[in-house]
């Protein structure tokens, strides 16, 4: 799944976001010796951007012995300066040097200094997206139970993949752009079930916004 979201990024998450695939480029222990999938920037309001910790989970994962002491490091490191600070150097170095990346970090930024903007929006901003193939029962009751953290700080979206005609269809709820703090509702349970179906059976049920971005998924392919 790791891949898709690199290849998709921008459809998945706005066109006004740049999305770092972080295993690839970065190797430390700032963020407690776990490497996270990616590190997202949402430039939707320019004047205050909005910095992400991207991890990708399955369904199948276990809840207590890998999902929630990974989120747990990020925490920690959030209340970590030096770790801060030795993130923004990293990510720094790696846009300066990707000529791709840079002119992405210039179309939002302009004349304002890369390396201060980092900064700036890692110090205000502090999120973490939590991507999964499926609902975790364990997700609601942590969410409620530590609120000043898990409640406060991750974002939670479901993200599918289904094949039809040999075509991917993706579907990812709610929306990125409509997502709130806390818990997501999953899509039908029937659609969990392993078999190719219809694309209209895949549609019953989601929302519109989820809808547009499947339809549009399928044009990449």
């Amino acid at each position: 799944m790791e891949k898709e979201i690199v290849d998709n990024s921008q459809l998945f998450f706005g066109k006004h976001t740049i999305y770092i695939d972080v295993k690839r480029k970065i190797e430390f222990k700032a963020l407690g010796g776990t490497i996270p999938d990616g590190f997202l920037f949402d430039f939707s309001n320019k004047e205050e951007p909005e910095f992400y910790i991207v991890e990708v989970e399955f369904k199948n994962h276990d809840f207590y012995k890998h999902i929630f002491p990974q989120i747990t490091k990020f925490f920690a490191f959030f209340k970590n300066r030096k770790s801060q600070s030795e993130l923004v150097e990293k990510i720094f170095s790696i846009v300066n040097t990707d000529i791709k990346l840079k002119k992405e970090f210039k179309k939002y930024l302009g004349e304002k200094e890369i390396y201060k903007s980092i900064k700036d929006t890692i110090d205000s901003s502090q999120n973490i997206l939590l991507i999964i193939d499926d609902n975790k029962d364990e997700l609601l009751e942590i969410m409620e139970t530590y609120s000043n953290t898990w409640g406060k700080m991750v974002k939670f979206l479901i993200l599918k993949k289904f094949v039809n005609n040999n075509e991917f269809i993706y579907v990812i709820e709610p929306d990125f752009e409509n997502i709130e703090y806390g818990f997501a509702e999953s899509v039908d349970k029937a659609e969990r079930e392993e078999l190719e179906y219809t694309e209209e059976f895949h549609l019953e049920g989601i929302n519109d916004n989820s809808k547009r971005l499947i339809l549009r998924s399928k044009k990449n392919y």
